[in-house]
């Protein structure tokens, strides 16, 4: 075997012990082609195919104007050529804007120990020096995340409605649709009402296979099993679909979506859950186990009832997490009798997270279009209310409106179309 074979096979089982990287967003600033060349060349790479990479020039000035105004991106590669004083100051720059959990690669032109100790220190993720291959950039990306110290990347969201018939699917769906248009995460809805889920029509799509296989497939279930059952609805959004069929009953464990939550929460950075309205073992233990858990409610007494019952549980089982978050919904229906906000809250003694007022033309609409609200009407207070929601859930803060567009506008519409009626 010659030289050459043998670099070649060395290089092989290499590229072969390179985990693939998880469903994350990745946006690099480069000040040299060659660089970007290389990042570019690496997005194409199969070990990079759930990636969403974009590629900009400009180092870090470019950077930094770039995150004044947009979220920043699970990981931000940054190629520069400065020295140590000026690349720490542009980096105190970048830190102003850059949010919770992102991490930063920075690729740099000088071999020093001195400067990778100092930028670690400062929150750093990595420090690659020039030049670059573009197995060797996957290896390092792959190791941020799939590391024995990388912290777990996805983030679950369990949605579940206090009452049936209260719209929880309709506001995961746009909840899920806003995260990943918005802040672009990757982000996949997982439809748990196995015999009646909506997740496929809301998204007028008709996928084969979805949760139901993994549930009834444990013997299957990996990795790339799950990716194989995601019906991809944009570039930042799947659906992991529910049969809604009849043809079997659906009397399910307590752990039965155990593994495939595990699976989602390490390869991708945000997952909805859509709960059905139900309590059994295994839809508690998916609300306890959840990052976060949103209530969807209506302003009356059964709601109240059911909302303040499901609160006191999960604070008994959640002692460490923050108390679920409720949003009212559907408020405002003419001539319904309803509880005022100040009553609701403080009968569950929880602020609501957001309200969002009847409109059943805008909400009609999208469901038998299969749209999405943000489709039908972009500029709605609805979107928007739901926009800031789906960015203080994922821990990134409302937009500098979102106090205001939250409660008050919708607030005064109601009684405004009160007091008409």
């Amino acid at each position: 075997m010659s030289d050459t074979a043998i670099e070649r096979a060395s290089r092989n089982d290499a590229a072969n012990q390179i985990a693939p990287v998880p469903r994350i967003s990745i946006q690099a600033f480069c000040e040299s082609q060659d660089v970007a060349n290389v990042i570019e060349s690496a997005a194409t790479d199969r070990r990079m195919s759930k990636t969403h990479v974009k590629v900009h020039m400009g180092g870090l000035p470019a950077a930094i104007e770039a995150y004044r105004t947009a979220p920043t991106p699970n990981l931000i590669v940054l190629e520069t050529y400065a020295d140590r004083a000026t690349l720490l100051d542009q980096l105190d720059g970048l830190a102003e804007f850059c949010d919770a959990g992102t991490k930063v690669m920075v690729v740099g032109h000088e071999n020093d120990i001195a400067l990778y100790r100092e930028l670690t220190s400062r929150g750093v993720s990595d420090y690659v020096v020039a030049p670059i291959e573009v197995l060797s950039f996957i290896s390092q990306v792959s190791h941020l995340y799939n590391g024995p110290t990388s912290d777990v990347l996805g983030r679950t969201i369990a949605i579940v409605g206090a009452k049936g018939g209260v719209g929880s699917s309709t506001i995961a769906h746009n909840l899920a649709w806003s995260i990943s248009r918005l802040l672009e995460y990757q982000t996949v809805i997982v439809d748990l009402d196995l015999p009646f889920g909506t997740a496929g029509l809301d998204f007028n799509q008709d996928p084969p296979q979805g949760v139901a296989d993994a549930v009834f497939s444990p013997e299957r279930l990996d990795t790339a099993f799950v990716d194989r059952l995601l019906s991809k609805c944009s570039d930042t959004l799947s659906i992991l679909a529910a049969p809604a069929t009849v043809d079997r009953l659906y009397d399910l464990p307590e752990q039965a979506f155990d593994a495939t939550l595990d699976i989602l929460r390490s390869t991708t950075p945000c997952s909805i859950l859509d709960v059905p309205h139900q309590w059994s073992g295994w839809t508690k233990r998916v609300l306890v186990a959840a990052d976060e858990v949103v209530i969807v409610s209506a302003p009356d007494l059964a709601n109240l009832r059911n909302t303040k019952t499901i609160i006191d549980s999960l604070r008994t089982t959640r002692v460490n997490d923050h108390p679920p978050r409720v949003i009212l919904n559907m408020v405002g229906v003419p001539r319904r009798p309803e509880i005022s906000l100040s009553e609701f809250a403080k009968a569950i003694e929880i602020e609501p997270f957001g309200v969002v007022p009847f409109e059943p033309k805008l909400f009609g609409t999208a469901a038998n279009n299969g749209q999405m609200l943000a489709e039908v009407e972009a500029g709605s207070k609805i979107v928007e209310t739901l926009d800031d929601i789906g960015r203080l859930l994922m821990g990134r803060g409302a937009a500098r409106r979102a106090k205001k567009t939250l409660l008050s506008p919708l607030l005064e519409k109601l009684a405004a179309r009160k007091k008409a009626s």
